[in-house]
Formats: structure tokens, C-alpha cells, sequence
């Protein structure tokens, strides 16, 4: 057996204690990392930030002109009846709800309810729809206030009912969790 030419290190034979000290460490690594988790999801991308880190002021609330609303007018255009800016899901940058419908000249066209919110570079987008017009709903009372949206659905008992006139109303409010809009029901009444 040959000798080693380089003198004998005293780290370089584990002891107990040194084992004690790597465990401590690696255990003490993974409770920093269970404590460091990452962001809640949300609607729209995080606000921008320097090279500082410090967060760049929001962006404007996105504008329905600039969306292009999935709607099926034919020849009549789309009418935003209702908008409230808010931020919805907490990423400090607003998002536009809007209630628009097709501008029939008489009736009461069915709305559609949709979320907007911008895209970095991009220009604004629809990133949820909370009413679908083939719902048949009308929309009233529309407000986004802590977060929440809050509408006045209004629709129809039977076929039977005039268009012109909804008899059933629902008082409904959306919010932002798990990573979608998650809606509930305030009170229902019949017959308004």
C-alpha cells in the first residue's frame, strides 16, 4: 500500500457530528423550500417590474373597443351596455367586465358577459366569458366592486313570455378563485 504524500485532514473522516450538521442542513433546505411556493394563478400576467425589482405602475383597464366581443350580430354590430374595471384577481393590474348584446333596434336582445384583460404587448383580449348569449339572459345592475363582479340577470319563465318583457331575476356574483371565476347565486325571485 502506498502512502499518501498529502497529510492526513481531519475532514476528511466523518465523525457523527458531521453527519448531525449535513442532515440539519439539507432539513433546514427543505423547509425553506415548502415555505417558498409560487404565485396564486390569475387572469392575466403579473405586473411588469424594473431591473430593481420594484413594480412598474398598472396598466391602464383594458378597452372594449379595442376587443373584438364574440358575438354573432349578422349585419348589426355589437353593444356594450354595461363596463366596470376592477382588478379581479389580484395582480395589481385592472381587468374590464363589459355586458354587451347585438344593437337590435327593438326587443331585448340576448347579452353575453366577458372578461377582458391586457396582454403585454399584445393589445387586450377576452380571457373569460361569464354569460353566453344563447343563455338568453339580459343583463341589469352590473357593477365590479372588492374584487368581485356582481350582475342582475334577467330572463324567462316559459317560451310563453314576451321578449320585450324577462319575469325571472337572479342576483349573481363572480369571483376569482382557484384560477377561474367561480360564480354564486345572492337571491333568486320569479315575477320581478
Amino acid at each position: 500500500m502506498q502512502t499518501s504524500a498529502v497529510p492526513d485532514l481531519a475532514h476528511t473522516h466523518a465523525r457523527p457530528v458531521h453527519w448531525l450538521a449535513t442532515a440539519a442542513a439539507m432539513a433546514a433546505v427543505v423547509a425553506a423550500a415548502g415555505l417558498l411556493q409560487p404565485r396564486a394563478a390569475t387572469a392575466s400576467q403579473p405586473g411588469p417590474r424594473t431591473n430593481s425589482g420594484t413594480a412598474v405602475a398598472a396598466a391602464p383597464a383594458p378597452d372594449p373597443a379595442a376587443v373584438e366581443l364574440p358575438l354573432q350580430c349578422g349585419s348589426v354590430k355589437p353593444l356594450v351596455t354595461e363596463r366596470a374595471s376592477g382588478d379581479l384577481d389580484g395582480d395589481g393590474n385592472p381587468e374590464t367586465v363589459v355586458a354587451a348584446r347585438c344593437d337590435a333596434g327593438s326587443g331585448t336582445p340576448p347579452s353575453g358577459v366577458y372578461v377582458l384583460a391586457g396582454a403585454r404587448g399584445a393589445g387586450p383580449r377576452v380571457v373569460a366569458t361569464l354569460v353566453e348569449p344563447a343563455q338568453k339572459l339580459s343583463v341589469g345592475d352590473f357593477a365590479v366592486r372588492d374584487g368581485a363582479i356582481t350582475a342582475t340577470l334577467l330572463g324567462y319563465s316559459s317560451p310563453d313570455v314576451p321578449s320585450c318583457c324577462p319575469d325571472v331575476r337572479e342576483k349573481v356574483k363572480w369571483q376569482w378563485q382557484g384560477g377561474k371565476f367561480v360564480r354564486s347565486a345572492q337571491n333568486s325571485a320569479a315575477g320581478a
